[in-house]
């Protein structure tokens, strides 16, 4: 077991099935207290949900503990309420994994505004509504203890945002955008004792097992390489005290490998004595990208999987 993560309390976005259900167990296995969140139904005025009710005794089995969360994570209210329920609930916060998110997959000519709106909605501002009121718990533990706290953000991102994924303009542009927004709160939290990273996951859920590449792949000798279970060994590294020198990170996970992801960085200079005009920007960007697959089949200079 990982060393420091027994007794800390998490939340988990949606993780009534697939990854966020087995981030959940990984992190109960961990000795963490977690909150199981997943989207709940109404029901003649009871709030139910299954998913997350059956992710809780699967952890209560494990001699762990849990409690179910129903909330939407992108209203702003159910977000600060499922923040505090760690806190009500045994007196404290300490890790955000932010997992919840949906596809509506369509080429950009024909994704609606509706559409692409509820993507960014759930993706952007479930992550942004989270890790503000989380963000503020633990600036407001930070001035108490005159201090660092103990905190950590893990967010969910997409290989999607880094390829360009032709049939995701929503899903792809709203992972990028949680990147980023990693990237601040762990720029801007660092002094109050958050790390902040996020991940880009490969792995076989309902959202993705229609996709090719995992429809068509083997279990061989019992292993899966698009497992969900495969993935959260890292969510929990990430959790954990071993993590504190990682922040502002981005990890591509699969099957047996974990990718770690540099960020954008200047791959060439041009400069100019006397100014640019159009015909000199020509003769130094056209020979530049004249011996480069650019785009081919739709897709950007590479050929692997999006998830």
């Amino acid at each position: 077991m990982l060393q420091g993560l027994e007794g800390k309390v998490a939340l988990v976005t949606g993780a009534g099935q697939g990854l966020g259900r087995s981030h959940a167990l990984e992190l109960a296995r961990q000795g963490v207290r977690v909150v199981v969140n997943d989207l709940g139904r109404s029901l003649g005025g009871d709030v139910e949900s299954s998913a997350a009710d059956a992710v809780v005794e699967e952890i209560r089995a494990l001699g762990g503990e849990a409690v179910a969360d129903y909330g939407d994570v992108a209203d702003w209210d159910s977000a600060r309420a499922m923040v505090r329920r760690g806190i009500d609930e045994w007196g404290r916060f300490d890790i955000l994994v932010n997992n919840a998110g949906f596809l509506r997959d369509r080429m950009l000519f024909n994704l609606s505004e509706d559409e692409f709106d509820s993507v960014v909605r759930v993706h952007l501002k479930g992550h942004f509504a989270t890790m503000r009121h989380a963000a503020e718990h633990w600036r407001t533990e930070s001035k108490a203890a005159d201090g660092p706290v103990y905190a950590r953000i893990i967010s969910t991102a997409s290989e999607a945002m880094l390829f360009g994924s032709p049939g995701q303009p929503g899903y792809a542009s709203a992972k990028a955008a949680v990147v980023q927004l990693t990237l601040v709160a762990a720029n801007s939290l660092a002094r109050l004792g958050v790390r902040a990273n996020a991940i880009a996951p490969r792995a076989r859920t309902r959202m993705t097992v229609d996709q090719p590449s995992i429809a068509s792949s083997e279990i061989v000798d019992g292993f899966d390489p698009y497992g969900p279970e495969h993935v959260s060994p890292l969510v929990a590294y990430l959790a954990s005290p071993a993590a504190d020198h990682v922040s502002g990170q981005l990890f591509i996970v699969v099957g047996r490998t974990i990718s770690v992801v540099h960020g954008p960085f200047v791959e060439q200079k041009f400069e100019i004595a006397d100014g640019w005009t159009p015909d000199s920007v020509d003769a130094v960007l056209t020979p530049f990208y004249a011996d480069r697959r650019v785009i081919q089949d739709g897709f950007t200079l590479a050929d692997t999987p999006r998830s």
